[in-house]
């Protein structure tokens, strides 16, 4: 009698959850990225993924001219409803394209999305139907968040599913205008026996998506988590894949969320779109820099506003600075919402270039509002505010700053001086301190006083 065939063992690997590096056993620390006990098994197919089409029409096997590619003209992106959320995607969602909304936990992202996918309903007059994955609630539960949002609507259809051949299956059916999975982290496929969340399944699930998005012409917008460094939960290579990584930032006790675009294909990742959380869901707000000047204390030592461009959209903050005596000897350095390496660079050309000597003292610095600022134009308005609270000078209420700081202390030039003053003069400032090569280009005055600096100690004289 012959002897059954023994059963084959399934092929088995050891997955970095980190990075997706891949060992053939099972290591304390992974070589690629240099975590810790961060390998876990996988057993299962290799990944398939196959795009076999783009925007909907059935990709050549030969290339093609860039001259004989049909480009899609720019009406033919998807308005989403929400001016800001446009804003950043630049002009809208492009058919066919693959966009990643990741943020922290509870920071509003399925709020977000969901009032995104009815605002796109309305805008199209109930000629699009969308389709809303959940993959974390449950279909009561999703339509109850929508209600409170005011997102409802017969065209947002909903899908409690986290099995990913039935979700392709029944975006296949009802072909929506757009499709949205909340989140990736929480979708298998058959195809792997690894857990959900893992790198294999997220890889898997998003190149199956990817396929799903390019061939169908369908929008896709996937929710991924963070981490707690606050980088993207999964494979690096889900951000390469996608068309646009979407940040949803904001600090936990400020009702203001902002909007922003680490990578876009289809536009400048420089906008970025502002909201308010509220009972009701969020809403836009159209001129953040009036918000965030609302509650400024008038005539208070360490606070200045300054002028920050985020891509083509001028926004007024104000930085304020305390500088305290140290309780130990050593000054401490605390920065919310700038650089804490920008900050101490600049204390340090305070006091060698402008006699402002706090490098023993302990430095507050904090922009109003949980607004990040990353751009140099901001140096001038920090520095500034450190000397008011070092001297114990109020600055001016009424008085903008700008302008990059070099280490020699020299004021350099900056872009869109005109669209900043421009802001300044809906706002009611009077004067602005500005630096002089960007005086020297402008047209007009804007209604301003335009006080030009070419030093960091003429700034603080002027002021």
């Amino acid at each position: 009698m012959a002897k059954s065939a023994k059963a084959k063992k399934p092929r088995t690997a050891y997955v970095c959850q980190a990075c997706g590096h891949t060992e053939a056993r099972w290591v304390g620390k992974c070589g690629q990225c240099g975590e810790w006990n961060s390998f876990v098994e996988e057993v299962g197919a290799q990944p398939t993924c196959g795009i076999t089409s783009v925007g909907g029409a059935q990709s050549r096997a030969e290339p093609i001219a860039l001259d004989e590619v049909e480009v899609l003209p720019a009406e033919a992106r998807l308005p989403t409803g929400f001016g800001e959320v446009d804003r950043v995607l630049g002009g809208g969602l492009v058919p066919g394209s693959f966009v990643l909304l990741g943020g922290e936990p509870g920071i509003g992202k399925s709020t977000l999305l969901m009032q995104v996918l009815a605002g796109i309903t309305r805008t199209s007059a109930g000629r699009a139907d969308v389709l809303y994955v959940s993959g974390e609630e449950s279909v009561s539960q999703t339509a109850m968040r929508a209600r409170r949002v005011g997102a409802g609507g017969t065209h947002v259809k909903v899908y409690a599913e986290t099995n990913l051949e039935r979700i392709l299956q029944a975006a296949r059916r009802d072909r929506p205008s757009v499709l949205a999975v909340d989140s990736i982290q929480t979708m298998h496929s058959d195809l792997l026996d690894s857990i959900p969340g893992s790198v294999g399944q997220v890889r898997e699930c998003a190149a199956r998506l990817l396929s799903f998005a390019k061939s169908e012409g369908v929008p896709t917008i996937l929710v991924g988590h963070v981490t707690k460094e606050g980088s993207l939960a999964g494979p690096k290579t889900l951000e390469h894949v996608v068309d646009a990584v979407l940040q949803f930032e904001g600090e936990g006790a400020s009702p203001y969320r902002i909007l922003r675009a680490a990578k876009n294909r289809f536009g400048s990742t420089q906008e970025i779109g502002v909201f308010e959380m509220r009972s009701g869901g969020l809403d836009e707000v159209v001129n953040p820099s009036q918000l965030f000047l609302a509650e400024r204390p008038m005539g208070a030592p360490g606070s200045v506003v300054v002028a920050s461009a985020e891509g083509s959209r001028p926004i007024l903050v104000e930085v304020q600075a305390l500088v305290a005596p140290a309780a130990a000897g050593v000054g401490r350095r605390t920065a919310a919402g700038v650089d804490g390496n920008r900050v101490a660079l600049l204390m340090a050309v305070l006091a060698q270039r402008a006699g402002c000597d706090m490098l023993a003292q302990d430095v507050f610095v904090n922009v109003a509002g949980g607004v990040r600022l990353t751009e140099p134009a901001t140096d001038l308005g920090v520095a500034c505010a450190l000397a008011s609270s070092y001297r114990n000078a109020p600055v001016d209420a009424r008085t903008l700053v700008f302008g990059e700081v070099g280490l020699a202390g020299e004021v350099r030039a900056v872009n869109l001086a005109d669209v900043r003053l421009s802001e300044a003069a809906k706002l009611g400032f009077n004067r602005c301190i500005l630096p002089a090569q960007n005086r020297d280009r402008l047209d007009e005055d804007f209604g301003l006083e335009l006080v030009a600096v070419r030093h960091l100690q003429a700034a603080l004289d002027m002021l």
